[in-house]
């Protein structure tokens, strides 16, 4: 078993990582009846995407030698306006220090790791993915 989700009320769940025992909660998103006060379970996924696509990039970076701390992801989330409720678009700009100085070569091989990083492969085909790489 890799988690737990209990319901709190009020719209609110406490998720426990059963291996480091870390626990968040989240919310159901303010314009679904929630208070917004934590990620909601598509803030979550999205976010899970740069987690993921950064985390993977890092793993090849050090085997670089390459300089990757502070370098972020900004996530936009972009849920649909029809029924059923939806993600129907993430967007992700990586950011990178000026620090970081890869070779034109290094970078082609971060941009197709971080493509292939497990949550992306997860993903619905249907979710458009708009990922930039800011050098």
């Amino acid at each position: 078993m890799t988690s737990t989700v209990v319901y709190k009320g009020n719209l609110r769940t406490e998720l426990t990582h059963l291996q480091s025992g870390t626990v968040i909660e989240n919310d159901a998103p303010a314009d679904n009846k929630g208070k917004g006060e934590r990620f909601s379970p598509t803030d979550l996924l999205a976010t899970s995407l740069g987690s993921c696509m950064i985390t993977t990039i890092a793993i090849r970076a050090a085997d670089m030698n390459l300089n990757f701390e502070e370098t972020k992801i900004e996530i936009t989330k972009i849920m649909s306006s029809d029924a059923p409720r939806r993600i129907i678009e993430i967007k992700a700009d990586l950011i990178f220090t000026k620090n970081f100085n890869a070779t034109p070569e290094q970078k082609e091989q971060l941009i197709r790791i971080a493509r292939n990083c497990p949550v992306e492969k997860s993903l619905h085909p249907d979710i458009k993915l708009n990922v930039s790489f800011l050098w």
